[in-house]
């Protein structure tokens, strides 16, 4: 399968090298200078992964994030950060806007690549116990329709981030079941990808705005479950 990348920076030395890379390895790439651009060109492009810079003219990347989240064509579009920001606070602001990962600069081109591909292929749906399987289930005024992405509250369907719904539906896959901190890391975000001590919290904490305060129970020091 080929994939379609869609590259965002506004260097063009970033977009040629990054763009070069990824074209000798068998992906499809289309670029855009900034993200006014890049909403544009997602649209007609319609892209697997976006990789998405953070400081750019015209929309930074942040704000750039934020509008792709929004548009319903884009739904299954994986989104990742390449930035020279690396600070804590800027990580967990694009994983609180729904990206899927967030990698810094500089890194080496072949690394980057592995990277994608790591993501990509945790995208297709992979074999993660009850995150990704295609059917359906449901329990109490919750459902869950793994097929069309969408969770259902009392009839109404919520479009949820890529990574909040996988974390959703790991723990609604088994109520009562308290899954472990390593173990929610190891199947939603993947053993060759690295996240914050905080980044579970940050989506934790957005689930429950969306869902409910009383689904997820914290249990203090071991993980979650959902009731």
């Amino acid at each position: 399968m080929s994939y379609r990348i869609l590259l965002v920076d506004d260097e063009p030395d970033i977009l040629e090298f990054v763009g070069y890379n990824l074209t000798r390895e068998g992906f499809e790439v289309s670029t855009a200078s900034n993200g006014l651009l890049a909403i544009e060109r997602a649209k007609e492009f319609l892209p697997h992964l976006i990789l998405l810079d953070v400081m750019m003219p015209e929309m930074d990347g942040m704000q750039t994030c934020r509008h792709l989240k929004e548009i319903p064509e884009l739904a299954g579009c994986l989104i990742v950060f390449l930035s020279a920001r690396g600070e804590d606070e800027s990580q967990l602001q694009g994983f609180d806007l729904g990206a899927d990962d967030y990698i810094t600069k500089p890194i080496h081109p072949r690394l980057l690549v592995s990277r994608l591909k790591a993501i990509l292929k945790r995208g297709e749906g992979g074999s993660e116990e009850g995150a990704n399987s295609g059917e359906s289930t449901s329990n109490d005024t919750i459902s869950i329709d793994k097929e069309r992405f969408v969770v259902i509250k009392n009839g109404r369907e919520l479009v949820l981030p890529r990574k909040e719904f996988q974390l959703l539906a790991l723990l609604f896959s088994k109520p009562h079941k308290v899954f472990s901190r390593e173990e929610i890391y190891a199947s939603v975000w993947g053993s060759e990808v690295i996240v914050g001590d905080r980044t579970i919290d940050v989506h934790i904490r957005k689930l429950r705005t969306k869902i409910g305060e009383d689904h997820i129970v914290t249990i203090k020091g071991v993980g979650y479950k959902y009731q």
